[in-house]
This record gives structure tokens, sequence and C-alpha cells, in this order.
């Protein structure tokens, strides 16, 4: 034990920092894990799993180190001794090489520390360089990730991962010998038997490359890529097309199924590497050119994690959102440095609806059994109906919306996005309804807008994204819908039409957000930290539907007294008015009351009165509650992909709307300098809620109990009431224009204080329009 008891006190020197007063040579040598690929004493026995060490050279330590000649006495040459002593000496042998490796990846990170001392990081540097050029460290590391020890083929692994990292960095160089193993692998599938420690390796260092922000990454990057160009697409052809079937061994299929979960992985650094710098290599548009081979996953006979995995890949591509959990940084506008990505991803995208055409969404796989974090399940005691898998929904639903969105901006046509509207969006509610009727706490008669609350109420992020996507496709139908209106003369008739449309689509925008509203309890203080945080899109989103609502009012208050009438009623009722009920004056209380009065005929009218049939969605409990991540909420990410994406917000009708985009830049631009404690998020809350004054609401959200929720009975997929039970008019407009008003005055409140994140002048103007719009219907 002598042997391991010297790698200890190294391993706590440089721990602590403490100098090292030997020869260089030395420590090199007593670092070098002395496993041999050529020796039989080197192998792994498969059978034992233990792991035989060639006869060590120590080099020339003080004679003073009573430990070296213990050292030297535990492991020798005469290999009957090796197999006599195999208990005593097998772990003995696995801890010293874990332990070495361990050391050397301490010691390339020290050297790369602006903390370490320079007298000591020169030391550490030597020894590594002895390690490279003398001992061949990166052969015998190859050789250790083989190991059917898996803690220590991780560690290998990592190892060697450190040292690429290193001599690309610090010499510019990519390692020869990991470069010529890695790419022997890759071209060999089926027939390689390390491919998924190689994809692992490969990850780590592009992710390392990615992650650190002192690196001029395009140069780097560029030695890892041109070499990977020259195999990986047959590689990707080869091991997604790989079936599962024939591997009737289970260990075989253990390790095709490892294979293709690193494969996914590194899949998305791939992505994620295009998305930060100016690239475009061949590994890098694999996955947008050749779409089809991930989508085919989901026919084949792959484990159920390796499906839901290929799908949150595309969730995460056509997001731009691949490697947001390990790349820190603003990411750069994708369309100005990378000429191809427009035109990838519209393939990306054809491809997707191409295949929903043809039955994809029938063939997904969706749990019975709810994801929780950690992969655990409900306890039947527990109470908790497990329900489907609502990851896998949300990412399908957000890959068909944003694809939908990709091709609708490049057609020209209203008819065309028309039909793709229809097409695309009855399929995806068809799915849903599909797997969401086994919910006791959904109702069959939900309108179709509802759909994005029910299916997105878990994930904030994901409902604003795909809000986002349907405000996008609704305002480019709606812009080419009216164009041709106005050249051909349409009728108004037409006009309710495109309404009719939209809510039969579920994409009708007031109806979305008013959904959205009445699931956060019409909290101000929600919106206050969805503005505040730079963790979801809805800065954007809410400027482009305010843009939306000042020129559209009267559409929101038909819409909202609408909702206004089904709680009254207590029936589920069309959002769509007939030509003789259409005004375009608002409805004052007296006439709603009156309306409500009428025959039930009047609330009882087809979604779609002339088109096809809505499909009849399912509700997911009543006034279910999205809330953000409040600890979260002002911690800078530094993610302004939100900040390019605004760039789009352009076809000005006025100045005020070139003003209202420069100040949105200015607006994520500032997110940058949001305080990355707890601290900044109370002192901005406590402001919000000390001035009674303005009667704002407490941080606190006013939002009942999970339990309480399907007692509410502000829900319009309530349709048997008990006359003795009269659901009260939700005022549905006031509410919102309220809550509206409240975030106006908050925000003001923190302008004034110089406590909001960034400028909101803009924002405020248009609140302001809407408040004065609203005051001013009133009068009428």
């Amino acid at each position: 034990m002598g042997d391991l008891s010297l790698l200890q006190q190294l391993h706590r020197d440089v721990l602590v920092g403490t100098p090292l007063t030997k020869n260089s040579q030395d420590y090199a040598s007593f670092l070098n894990p002395h496993v041999s690929p050529q020796d039989s004493s080197a192998r792994v026995n498969e059978s034992r799993n233990q792991i035989y060490l060639e006869s060590p050279h120590w080099g020339t330590w003080s004679h003073q180190d009573s430990a070296v000649s213990d050292a030297l006495a535990l492991v020798t040459d005469d290999k009957s001794d090796s197999f006599a002593n195999t208990s005593s000496s097998m772990f003995c042998s696995r801890d010293i090489i874990l332990l070495q490796l361990t050391l050397i990846k301490m010691m390339i990170a020290k050297v790369q520390s602006q903390e370490t001392e320079f007298s000591i990081k020169q030391k550490y540097l030597d020894i590594i360089t002895i390690l490279l050029k003398e001992t061949k460290i990166d052969s015998k590391l190859i050789c250790l990730c083989s190991s059917s020890d898996k803690l220590l083929s991780h560690m290998a692994s990592k190892s060697i991962a450190s040292i690429i990292y290193f001599q690309l960095k610090k010499e510019n160089t990519f390692n020869v010998t990991w470069l010529a193993f890695c790419l022997k692998t890759l071209s060999e599938f089926p027939n390689s038997d390390q491919v998924a420690e190689c994809l692992w390796i490969l990850r780590a260092i592009i992710r390392d490359i990615l992650k650190d922000e002192d690196l001029h990454k395009s140069d780097i990057l560029k030695k890892v890529f041109t070499p990977l160009d020259t195999v990986f697409e047959g590689f990707y052809n080869s091991i997604l097309s790989h079936r599962f079937n024939c591997c009737q061994d289970t260990s075989l299929y253990s390790k095709a199924a490892n294979n293709l979960i690193g494969f996914i992985d590194f899949l998305e650094v791939l992505i994620a590497s295009r998305i930060q710098i100016e690239s475009h290599f061949k590994c890098q548009r694999i996955l947008f050119l050749n779409t089809s081979c991930i989508l085919d996953l989901t026919y084949s006979s792959v484990d159920y994690l390796i499906k839901k995995k290929s799908i949150m890949l595309l969730k995460k591509c056509i997001l731009y959102k691949a490697g947001e959990d390990f790349i820190s940084g603003s990411l750069p506008t994708l369309s100005l440095q990378d000429p191809y990505l427009d035109k990838d991803m519209l393939a990306l995208a054809n491809v997707v609806l191409q295949a929903v055409n043809l039955g994809w969404l029938n063939q997904i796989p969706v749990s019975e059994k709810a994801s929780y974090f950690g992969g655990s399940e409900a306890q039947p005691e527990d109470g908790i109906h497990s329900g489907p898998d609502q990851v896998i929904l949300r990412a399908v639903s957000l890959v068909l919306l944003k694809a939908v969105q990709i091709k609708v901006q490049n057609a020209s046509k209203a008819a065309e996005i028309k039909a793709d509207l229809q097409s695309f969006m009855s399929r995806l509610l068809i799915f849903l309804k599909k797997h969401l009727k086994s919910s006791p706490r959904l109702h069959p008669n939900v309108h179709p807008c509802e759909w994005l609350s029910m299916v997105f109420i878990e994930q904030d992020d994901d409902m604003l994204e795909a809000a986002k996507s349907l405000l996008i496709v609704y305002l480019k139908f709606d812009r080419l819908w009216h164009d041709a209106a106005g050249n051909l003369g349409l009728a108004a008739e037409d006009n309710e039409t495109w309404i009719s449309l939209t809510h039969e689509c579920g994409c009708n925008p007031h109806c979305i957000f008013l959904f959205f509203l009445k699931s956060i309890a019409f909290d101000s203080t929600v919106l206050l930290d969805f503005l505040i945080s730079s963790e979801t899109c809805f800065l954007e989103y809410f400027v482009r539907y305010l843009k939306l609502l000042r020129e559209d009012w009267h559409h929101f208050v038909n819409v909202s007294n609408r909702f206004d009438i089904a709680a009254k009623i207590g029936v589920c009722v069309s959002f769509v008015t007939s030509s003789h009920q259409e005004k375009k004056t608002c409805l004052t209380e007296l006439s709603l009351e009156n309306a409500c009065c009428d025959s039930v005929q009047h609330t009882l009218v087809s979604l779609a009165s002339s088109q096809k049939p809505s499909v009849p969605m399912e509700q997911q409990g009543d006034d279910q509650v999205v809330k953000p991540n409040k600890s979260n909420s002002l911690i800078g990410t530094d993610n302004t992909s939100a900040l390019d994406c605004l760039q789009s917000l352009v076809n000005y009708d006025s100045s005020e709307d070139s003003e209202l985009e420069s100040v949105g830049k200015e607006c994520l631009a500032n997110m940058k300098q949001m305080p990355s404690n707890n601290q900044g998020s109370t002192k901005i809350r406590e402001t919000v809620c000390m001035d009674v004054h303005d009667k704002l609401y407490t941080i606190e959200s006013k939002v009942l109990p999970l339990k309480q929720r399907s007692a509410n009975p502000l829900s319009l997929g309530v349709c048997n009431m008990s006359p003795d039970n009269p659901v009260p008019v939700e005022r549905m407009l006031l509410k919102s224009v309220k809550c509206l008003e409240e975030l106006q005055k908050a925000i003001s409140r923190l302008q004034r204080r110089n406590l909001f994140p960034y400028n909101p002048a803009p924002l405020l103007k248009l609140l302001s329009h809407i408040e004065t719009t609203n005051k001013s219907m009133n009068l009428l």
C-alpha cells in the first residue's frame, strides 16, 4: 500500500497548492499508469474484472521515502505472484490507477487556472509535458477507456478529454494518437467496440471549448471538425439505420443503446457549436440535411428513452436551444453568421411536416406514466393520477408548431398558409386529444385555443415559445389574408371566415392571451416576473401581442365578452360571432346582460359554421396556474436569443414601431446587467408590494391550491352547471385590462426608482395606448 500512500500525499499537495520539491521526471514516472496494450499483464480480465499492471519504474526517488520500496514490492513481473495475491492486489491496482488519473486531471485544471501560482503552474506543466512526450500516456488512456470497470473507463475518458483539450488550447494542436483512434472507431462502425467512449470524449472536448470564453473557438473547432467531416456522414447514416432487433444478446443490445444515446448527446453539441460560432461544417449540418433518420427512430424498436431523447433533440434544434445547459454567454444572430442556416432550417421543417402528413404523430409513443424529476413514478397510494408523459407531448407540439412557423414565414400565399394551418393543427389537436383523454381532470368540450394552456401549464418557457410561434403564424396569415381581401374586394363574411378559422385551429391570439391570463389568475406580478426574467421569450411575445392589440382592440373585446357569456350561461360557446351579431362597438355591461338572457341558441353557434368541424379538446382542470421560477427570475443567463429575434419586428406602420424595436433590443441587451443573486430580485419585489396607493397585488399569487382548482367555476369547459349554483360573469375584459394597468404601474414605479433591468419606455407606451383605447371605448 506504499505507492497508494505516496499518491495520496501527492493528491493532498496538489489540492492545497503546496510546491512540489522533487524532480518533474520522478513525478511523471510516479503518475504514469503502467498499462500496456501489448502486454498481457495490462489487459482487463473480463471474467474477474481485474486489472494487472506491468512492472513499474518509479524513477530516482529519495532514499528517505521508505514507502517507495513497499510500492515496488507491491507489483512485480512475477505473474504467479500476481495471481496468488489477486484478492489483495486487485483493488489496490485499481485504486492506484484511479488516483493517478485523478491527479493528472487535477494538474491540467490547475495549469489552466488563473489562481495557480506561476512556479507551481510551471511545475505541473513540465510533468504533463513529460507524460505526453515520453510515457505516451494518451495511448494508455485510450486502452483504459475499454475497461469493463465502468468507473475506470469513465475516469480514463475524462482524463484523455482533458489532455486533448489542454493541447488544443495551449499548443493549438490536435492529439494525433487520439484522432487516429477516433476516425478508425467511427469509420469501422458497427464493428468497432469503443463508439460510446469515443463520442463521449468528443462531446466533452467540444463542450469545454464552447464553455471557454477566452478561446478563439472557430479556429480550434476547425481542427476538430475538418477531419471529422471525412467520416461523420457515413457514421451518421450507419448508426441511425442500425437495427436493434438483430441484437439478440442482452449485452450487445445494451451496448447498441449506449452508442445511440451517446450519439444523440453528441449531435446536440454539434448543433450547439453551430449556434455559437461562425461555421457550417458538414458534421454540423447533417441533422438538418438528413432529419428523416432521426424521425425514423420513433418507428424502430429502440427503447422509449432513445425515442424521447431524439424528439427532445429536434425540439432543441428547432428552437435554437441546443447546449443551453452548458453554454454561457449570449447567442449570436445566426442568420447573419451562417448563410446556410435559414435554408437548412427550412429543409428540416419540411421533412417534419412531410412526416406528419405520412402519419408520424400516430407512431410517436407517449408513455401513460408521467415523467418526474429523477425518473420516479407516483405510487398508487399517493392519490396522484400519473397521466401521459407531458414532456414528450410538449416537445412534439413545439417541434410541429415551429415547423409550421418556419414554413409559413417562407410562404407567399394566404391560401397555402390556410391549408397548412388547417391540416397540421387539426392533426396536432387529434394527437393531443388521443393522449390527454385518460386524465380525469379533463373535459371533452374544451375550446381549441385552450390546448396551449393545458399542455404547457407546467413549463412556462415552452408555453411562451408555442404562443410566440402561433402569434407569428397569425400575423403573417392575417397580413396576407387582408392583402388578398383588399385586392379582391372580399365581403365582411370573409373576415368572419378568417376569424372562425383561427379559433378552429386553436391559434387565435386574443383567445390564447386570455387563457394565459386566466391560468395565472390575472396576477400582474407574474407578468412582471416574466418581463424581468431573461429565461423565457415573454418580452418578445408580449411586445408582438401588444402591437396587435393596439390595432385589433374590437376583436379582443368581442372575445372577452364571449368568455363572459360562457361563464354566465355555463355552457361551451363559440367565440365566432355571426354577421348580425358582429358589432364595431363594444358591448356594455347592460347589453351583455341582455345578451346572456337571450335564447341559448345564440351561444351554441358552431365553432366553424361552414368550415371543417373543430377537434374537441379535453380540459386539464380549471384555472391551472403557470408561475415563473421566482428564485431564478432575476438570474442573468446572458441569453439574448430573444434580442436577435426582435430584429424581425419590422414592417413598421409608423416611427413608433421602429422605436419599439430599437428599445426592445436595448431592453434585452441590458438584461445582461441584471443582478445574479436573490438580493436584487427581493428588492424589486419589495418595491412592487410596498405601494398601497397603487393597490398592486403582492408577489404571493392569488391562486387556488391544487386540490381546490377543480372547484373553481371560472372554466369554459364546465357545461353542466347547477341552477342552484349559477356561475358569476367572469368580466374577462375588466380583469384583463386591470391586470395590464397594474403591470403598467408596477413597471413605472420600478423605472422611477431605477430598479427595472432595462429601459421599458416603449413597453409603457404600448400599455398606455391600451389603457387609453379602453377608456375611449367605454365612453361610447
